[in-house]
């Protein structure tokens, strides 16, 4: 059994909630079993061709990286309920779910085959594939170049459903737009209640989710928001992955320096994406980079510890660091870093190219071409490609802890920032050069 899931970068001990292991023949016939390790179970089969395992599993932990189960739904974590022949995990998959009592709809990103049976090419899908069941809600839904988008949830509450779909559109074609493609056939947010976190996936995404608590602007920017960030991971991490992110190594983590990437990027975008949607205006922007910079700059752990660093060892120290006067999100210090690869970009290249064309090229050419990862050192070739420049101090922003040059890259943007005084609020420059006043207009409307 997988020791974690993707998309969440702990060790969770699944094998933990098994219990009442069995092993049976074609017959019937209880066949020899030990437990190897903590995680691995070793079945005797004899001349058997046909081995039927039976097991329960806990499923208590509401929770996005965990399953629950109670008598009005079923939320599944598949790495934590599906066992796996070692070595096979290309074994194509067919699965049966038998609901309980009336529950009328199950929801996937699996291949359905019929109301409650599912299937996937091999094991790799079906960890990706979170399952929901129960007496579930459906929104609206819509299309964006005639693929299907729906958002399924459990008890999601009294709301505008209309209208959160209709921006949930807005984002949806704008982060297409900004990549060029739709890799899928079609997508569903899978709303699972409230307070229970968020995991991207190839064509779902699993979202915390209470309609009810949409009561201000501000909390349908912070729904947004999420859901924006939850989306685009689609892209960034599931296709434009580094090359640890895949073929996973489900005993032990797969543990890269590029996090910084795959979710520090994924927070510039969401930012990014609200406002090229038209939902959100130009000082709520600057307002998200400011929260951003004022998280990271508090606390001392940026003396610490780097931004690659923060990256590789999230596994034991996790994604907010587990000492903030020792350690850094990458969550806080990567969307940051991520504007200024932005700016610094436009500005060696007279705003010919930007971030977008890093990530459609790391798209383009790792995942459409080579059906794999990057490395750091291809990620960094492209970057130095696409900017026309060895972006030294920046990479050093990475690998480093030296202190960000804050007004330099913002300036870069027409931008200016109150370092001085601590606050780090942004606002235009007063008297920006062509380039400036060019690069902050197309950074703000997005440029395809």
């Amino acid at each position: 059994m997988p020791q974690w899931t993707p998309g969440y970068y702990q060790i969770m001990n699944y094998a933990s909630f098994v219990s009442n292991f069995r092993a049976e023949d074609e017959k019937s016939r209880l066949l020899e079993w030990k437990k190897i390790n903590t995680n691995t179970w070793e079945v005797t089969t004899g001349n058997s061709k046909i081995v039927h395992l039976n097991y329960d599993v806990l499923a208590n932990k509401a929770f996005v990286a965990n399953s629950v189960v109670d008598t009005d739904h079923a939320y599944l974590t598949p790495a934590s309920v599906f066992l796996y022949i070692d070595h096979q995990l290309q074994r194509p998959v067919l699965l049966t779910i038998q609901p309980y009592n009336s529950w009328h709809r199950i929801a996937s990103g699996l291949d359905s085959v019929s109301y409650n049976r599912f299937s996937a090419p091999g094991f790799d899908i079906l960890y990706d594939c979170p399952i929901l069941a129960g007496d579930l809600e459906e929104f609206p839904s819509f299309t964006v170049k005639g693929i299907p988008h729906r958002f399924i949830a459990y008890k999601p509450g009294t709301f505008d459903q209309t209208a959160l779909m209709n921006d949930l559109k807005k984002i949806v074609e704008t982060a297409t737009k900004t990549i060029g493609d739709i890799p899928y056939k079609q997508y569903c947010f899978l709303g699972i209640g409230p307070g229970r976190g968020g995991i991207e996936h190839l064509s779902s995404s699993a979202v915390s989710f209470d309609g009810t608590e949409l009561k201000t602007a501000g909390d349908k920017k912070r729904m947004l928001n999420f859901l924006a960030h939850e989306y685009f991971h689609n892209y960034n991490v599931k296709r434009i992955r580094p090359v640890e992110l895949g073929p996973f190594d489900y005993d032990n983590g797969s543990k890269t320096r590029q996090l910084w990437i795959s979710e520090g990027w994924t927070v510039y975008y969401e930012f990014l994406l609200l406002k090229r949607s038209g939902i959100t205006s130009d000082s709520d922007l600057y307002k998200d980079i400011q929260t951003n910079i004022l998280a990271y700059e508090k606390h001392n752990g940026k003396l610490h510890q780097s931004l690659a660093a923060s990256s590789e060892e999230t596994w034991s120290d996790g994604p907010f660091g587990s000492d903030p006067e020792k350690t850094i999100s990458y969550y806080n210090k990567g969307p940051v870093v991520a504007l200024m690869f932005d700016f610094a970009i436009r500005h060696f290249t007279k705003n010919k190219y930007s971030i977008d064309d890093v990530l459609r090229r790391l798209y383009n050419e790792y995942y459409k071409k080579g059906n794999r990862g990057f490395t750091e050192a291809e990620f960094k070739t492209v970057c130095q490609a696409v900017a026309h420049n060895k972006m030294t101090e920046l990479f050093e922003y990475v690998y480093t802890t030296k202190e960000l040059d804050y007004k330099k890259y913002f300036n870069y943007g027409g931008l200016n920032i109150n370092v001085d005084d601590g606050s780090f609020q942004i606002h235009p420059l007063p008297q920006p050069d062509n380039l400036q006043s060019a690069i902050l207009k197309t950074w703000l409307k997005g440029k395809f």
